[in-house]
This record gives structure tokens, C-alpha cells and sequence, in this order.
């Protein structure tokens, strides 16, 4: 039977995994830092404010603004709550539990998420769908920015 990249059954029963000692560990964790999960949504807070004021300035409306503004937080304010979900005891105390709290934080983000555009029309006086959505689109992209701008690993 033979498996992914070339290994049989046998051979990957023989292969060995070594345990990191505390040094090693340490040693990985300054190589390739962690991204924080708040500085994510520190820099989604900001490109909504951009969007919103550059709504406002396009189009000359508060509507506007205030239909791309709620747009980013549609973004924000579930990523904070991943984030915090994320971050806390339970999500850490084993590696199944990590994995159900990322499951379940992300459940969280996606339906208060669909919630918060659900209501959107109820909230926001004369909305803009087009702003709302790019503010929704602008704030998203900002994951992507900040892998690209993530910690660039230490030298040791």
C-alpha cells in the first residue's frame, strides 16, 4: 500500500517524531512569530474609517458613510469576537478543545455577521447597499493585508 510522498505503511510507522525541549520550543516561537489576532482587527478598524470617511467624501452623504462604516463593522466586531473567543482559557487548554473553539468561534463570527446585514436596512437611514458592501469587501481584504505585513521572524 503505498502512501503520499513515496512511503510505504511500514516506512511511516518507523518514522520518529521528537518531542521540542522548552529551549527548542522558545527558539521556534522568535523564528516564526505569531500574528496577533487584535492586531488583525486593529487594522480592519482602520480601513473601515478609511472606506467610511472615503464614501463621505466620493458622495458628499452621511448616509453613505454611515452605510460603509456599518459595512467594516459587519467585519469588525465579528473578528473581535473570534478573536476574544479565540484567545481565551478553554480555546487553549488542549489541542481538541482549540479545535472546537475555532469552529465554534467561527460559527459565531459568520452568523453575527449574516445577522448584522440582515438588520442593516432596519439601522441605517437610507442605505447604500454598493457602500455597505465596500466597506464589507475593504475591511475582508485587510486579512490578507496583514499577512503580508505579518512579524517577519528574528534572527538567532
Amino acid at each position: 500500500m503505498a502512501l503520499a510522498h513515496g512511503c510505504d505503511a511500514d516506512e511511516t510507522e518507523e518514522l520518529d517524531f521528537k518531542r521540542l525541549t522548552s529551549q527548542e520550543a522558545q527558539a521556534l516561537r522568535l523564528a516564526e512569530p505569531a500574528l496577533s489576532p487584535w492586531w488583525v482587527v486593529g487594522l480592519q478598524c482602520v480601513a473601515g474609517l478609511a472606506v467610511a470617511l472615503v464614501a463621505w467624501g466620493v458622495s458628499g452623504k452621511a448616509s453613505v458613510a454611515w452605510s460603509a462604516g456599518y459595512g467594516a463593522l459587519a467585519v469588525i466586531i465579528p473578528a473581535a469576537l473570534f478573536a476574544r473567543g479565540l484567545m481565551s482559557r478553554f480555546s487553549s487548554i488542549n489541542a481538541a478543545t482549540a479545535g472546537f473553539g475555532f469552529f465554534l468561534w467561527e460559527a459565531v463570527k459568520i452568523a453575527v455577521s449574516i445577522a448584522m446585514i440582515a438588520v442593516a436596512p432596519r439601522l441605517i437611514a437610507d442605505l447604500s447597499w454598493l457602500a455597505l458592501l465596500a466597506g464589507l469587501f475593504v475591511t475582508l481584504k485587510m486579512y490578507w493585508l496583514a499577512l503580508l505585513k505579518r512579524p517577519k521572524p528574528k534572527q538567532i
